[in-house]
């Protein structure tokens, strides 16, 4: 770069080249890929596995779960799960532009401010509360904000929903029975039950390719090839000793080509994809790597360990009409296309609030901090959502905020085509905190759904687990646990930042052992947060944007 002038664009055709390489377009990458490329003096290529967002289900908000195992799911399983009846759990990833923030259920929930003071704990000041705050307000455009942590002019809208069920009302009123607060959603401490606030504008989602890649598709620095498979990254001997970086092998149209990169590599592909391309590279565990007969460039041992994910466990009593059952029928799907109102509009998770059980206190953790989550679905969400409604039904389940077990992502093969092993070891910490602290959770479920307020809307009968009104109270918890308990597809922490020599990346989230390779998206997460991960891996989006311009001489940087 000289002067002010622009550089010049990423070829159309021909090779592939450009100051910056992100591979992977969801909550990080589309993020990071649009701030980058504000600047017309640096060229950005954006690389996704999957094709456009241009199918009808990706923009309807109620139709997700039509996504799953479908060509913009990655439809991962994991390994079986000994705690889990030996079951394999379905993990849905979005395949596509926005990644999984096409295929969510759009809950926008960032977490408390203790998560990120945590992660400051490990990996530095930048990524404290007061520090992170900042960058949220920048993103969020959130409607009829009243707090003032809350952004209001940001590119992400964040908006109340726009039909709920009259049953989520009635949930809400369920909490106030038992003596929990309702309160605003996204309150940095001392959040109690609310209404979901959701990403979505107008009744239509709001994914990161509407919200970021969109509006900056116009910009000739900027280009965003799909369809293109990264096989690896390459390196070159660099002069202080350090491989460096120069671009990634990729499948396009069923030829290997080499797109190169002039700065740097970025890899967003979430904390299955990025710990599996970095093994693929020869970066990672040097035994797990030569079992599968890769050259180790790195032996970086955490590469793919420290998985962490929210485990969920659902009741659902059957309920009086009203709730999601007739999402399907043509007149709503004619009401949706003229009015964008109606039960296509939900989110499905349409409250949620946060509770601390007596587990929480015996375990350690500290003071004034929930330890579970409650979700409700205006839907009986049975089958990991791979099956129809069977009928009128809602959901009340308890999410495993801070599990203590510890999972892991191999390589099952150098084919990078081929799924790695996914292992969350779900309910498998020695000392059964988690198993402990999940139960307490449906024990709350099972206080709400005692209520009058909820009461008045479910008849007595149950749809999960089958039969549950000729069982106790135990044996529902039981069954809910173990038998259909499932992903909130929340995976992170398999390329952990931190200061210590061991973390995968470092504060700046540079890729430690080489030059010229950074990872921006939910794997860095030294912890998973008390909320839902797409607005932190936004954040980690528009932190790593910040953190490569300051490197820059001559850019301006965002936060001071």
């Amino acid at each position: 770069m000289t002067g002010g002038r622009p550089r010049r664009a990423p070829q159309r055709g021909g090779e592939l080249e450009a100051d910056y390489i992100i591979v992977g377009a969801g909550s990080a990458g589309a993020t990071l890929a649009a701030r980058l490329s504000e600047d017309p003096r640096v060229t950005v290529l954006l690389l996704e596995a999957g094709g456009p967002d241009r199918a009808l289900e990706l923009h309807v908000p109620a139709a997700f779960k039509k996504l799953f195992r479908s060509a913009y799911d990655w439809g991962y399983d994991t390994v079986t799960q000994p705690e889990l009846e030996g079951r394999r759990i379905f993990w849905p990833r979005g395949k596509t532009l926005g990644g999984s923030s096409s295929l969510n259920a759009m809950m926008w929930v960032r977490g408390f401010a203790a998560d990120y003071d945590e992660w400051a704990e490990a990996a530095g000041e930048r990524w404290s509360w007061d520090a992170v705050l900042p960058v949220l307000r920048r993103i969020e455009n959130v409607q009829d904000a009243v707090d003032s942590s809350l952004g209001r002019s940001g590119p992400q809208t964040v908006e109340g929903q726009r039909d709920p069920r009259p049953h989520t009302a009635a949930f809400l009123e369920a909490a106030r029975e038992l003596g929990y607060d309702i309160t605003e959603a996204n309150l940095p401490t001392g959040q109690g039950f609310s209404q979901t606030m959701v990403t979505q504008h107008r009744g239509a989602r709001a994914s990161t390719a509407d919200t970021y890649l969109r509006p900056a598709a116009a910009r000739p620095n900027l280009r965003v090839v799909t369809n293109a498979h990264v096989r690896r990254v390459t390196f070159a001997d660099a002069s202080d000793g350090e491989p460096r970086a120069t671009g990634v092998y990729v499948d396009i149209a069923g030829t290997t080509r080499h797109a190169r990169a002039r700065r740097e590599v970025i890899l967003c592909g979430g904390a299955i994809n990025t710990p599996q391309t970095l093994m693929l590279s020869g970066i990672g565990p040097a035994d797990e790597l030569a079992e599968v007969g890769i050259r180790t460039l790195v032996d970086s041992p955490e590469v793919g360990k420290n998985l962490q994910d929210h485990l969920v466990a659902g009741l659902a009593p059957a309920a009086i009409a009203g709730t999601l059952y007739g999402a399907e029928r043509p007149s709503e799907l004619l009401r949706y296309l003229a009015t964008r109102r109606g039960m296509l509009t939900s989110n499905v998770a349409e409250a949620y609030g946060f509770v601390r059980t007596d587990v929480a206190s015996h375990a350690g953790m500290p003071e004034g901090l929930p330890d579970i989550e409650i979700i409700f679905a205006a839907a009986p969400y049975v089958g990991e959502g791979l099956v129809p409604l069977p009928g009128e039904g809602i959901t009340v389940g308890a999410i495993l905020l801070r599990p203590r077990s510890r999972g892991s992502i191999r390589l099952a093969s150098s084919d990078p085509h081929t799924h790695p092993l996914i292992d969350p070891a779900y309910l498998s910490d020695p000392e059964g905190t988690d198993a402990a602290t999940l139960h307490a959770g449906l024990e709350v479920c099972e206080r709400l759904i005692a209520t009058s307020a909820l009461g008045a809307v479910t008849t007595g009968s149950w749809v999960q687990p089958e039969g549950g009104e000729r069982m106790t109270s135990a044996e529902r918890i039981e069954l809910s646990m173990r038998r259909y308990s499932h992903t909130l597809y929340h995976p992170v922490g398999t390329a952990r930042m931190g200061t210590d020599a061991a973390s995968v990346v470092d504060p700046k989230l540079r890729v430690r052992g080489v030059s010229g390779l950074r990872v921006a998206d939910a794997s860095v997460m030294p912890t998973i947060i008390r909320g839902h991960t797409h607005a932190p891996a936004m954040v980690i989006g528009e932190i790593a944007a910040d953190l490569l311009r300051r490197e820059n001489p001559g850019r301006t940087s965002r936060v001071p």
